[in-house]
Formats: C-alpha cells, structure tokens, sequence
C-alpha cells in the first residue's frame, strides 16, 4: 500500500488490486488515501525521467516543497509510481527513469507521445507546475466534476442493497419519506425508475465499471 502521503514512501505490489497499481489500506479515510491507479486505467498519468539537480536551478523541482502531498510506491521492477493528492485532487506520474527517492531535487524530463495521448496529459502537466510553483491545488485547473452526485448515488445505492434494504426503503433514504408516500404507486414509475436505474448502475460499477471512471475502460 502507499502509505501516508507526509513524505514520500515505497512499496513493493504483491498482485494488482482492481484498477490499483498498489492497495491502500481500507480503513483510512477517503480524505487521507493516496491512490495510485494503474496507467491503463489513469490516461493522464505522465511519464517523466528524474534526473538529480541542484535546488538552486529555476528549472528544478524541489522534493521538500511537494512532500506534504507526494506518495512513491515501488514495483517488483524497482520503477516508481507516484501520486500528488490532498485526498481531493491528484497528479499521477510514473518515474520511468531515475528516481525521486532519496534526492533532494530533480529535473524532470517529460516523455509525451503521441497526438491524443499528448492532449490528455497537458492538463495533469499544468496542474503539475502550478502546484510545484504556488504549492497548492489550483480550483481553476480542477472544475466540478457533474457526474459526482449520481456517484455518490450509487455508491449509497450499492451499500444498502448489500445490507438487504428494499428499493422503496432506498428510495426514501434518497428522496424522503413523504416525497416516497405521496409518488412511488404513481401512474408515471418515474421515481421507481429512477431508484432501479441506479441500483443497475451500482451493480455495474461494483462488478468493474468504475475503471472507466478516468476516462478509459478497459
């Protein structure tokens, strides 16, 4: 697992775990957790090369300024694979030369290729320099995300279908008891629509669906 993300830390994966390149624990808040998703699932993971530099070149990165939010895992190959988060917002990137462990300050070569795949990461690189140069998550560079509440629907959905409620029950816990009493035998279904839409939609998210969460399915 990751570990905490107060300073950078390495782990070596056992198996992959979901869409997870390395398992965070599960007990830790959501908040807290440093995720790092497998690059196959997180098309805007950048690939850079770490070459050591002095802290007083303009052009490097300091590793003390980012530690609060920087935590580094390490594969069975001894590459890295590290990810910049407050528990909010994250910057993933994989170390494909050199490494960010153990120094001070680097320089970092970004590897891009191709035309698409180019165009996914420039977003992740902006956030990158704002956050190495202002030390914080620019809200500007990480908008609202509009599917977040239906999510979180599901997600509800999911848990109470698992501790056995009934679609009406979690219709009320989702809508309200009266809204429930006065329009679930409704002649239009739509509220009962709505909750069997979401429990479908849970369903397909806990049996894989939320690999495609960023942006590529498998």
């Amino acid at each position: 697992m990751c570990g905490p993300a107060a300073s950078p830390v390495a782990s070596v994966p056992n198996r992959l775990h979901g869409g997870f390149t390395f398992a965070e624990n599960p007990s830790r808040a959501a908040p807290e957790a440093r995720i790092i998703w497998h690059v196959d699932f997180d098309p805007a993971t950048i690939s850079v090369a770490a070459i050591p530099a002095d802290r007083a070149d303009p052009d490097s990165l300091d590793l003390d300024l980012i530690a609060p939010w920087l935590a580094i895992a390490i594969d069975a190959d001894e590459r890295e694979h590290a990810v910049l988060s407050d528990g909010w917002h994250h910057i993933r990137f994989d170390v494909e030369e050199g490494r960010l462990s153990g120094q001070q300050a680097v320089l970092l070569h970004f590897r891009l290729r191709g035309i698409v795949s180019s165009e996914r990461k420039l977003l992740p690189l902006r956030r990158l320099l704002d956050l190495s140069r202002r030390r914080r998550f620019a809200r500007s560079l990480f908008p609202p995300d509009p599917q977040i509440a239906r999510l979180i629907d599901m997600l509800r959905v999911h848990d109470a279908l698992r501790e056995g409620a009934s679609q009406r029950e979690i219709g009320a816990a989702l809508f309200g008891d009266e809204r429930i009493a006065r329009e679930w035998n409704a002649a239009s279904d739509s509220l009962r629509s709505r909750v069997r839409r979401l429990a479908r939609e849970a369903g397909v998210m806990a049996v894989g669906g939320y690999r495609s969460l960023l942006g590529k399915s498998r």
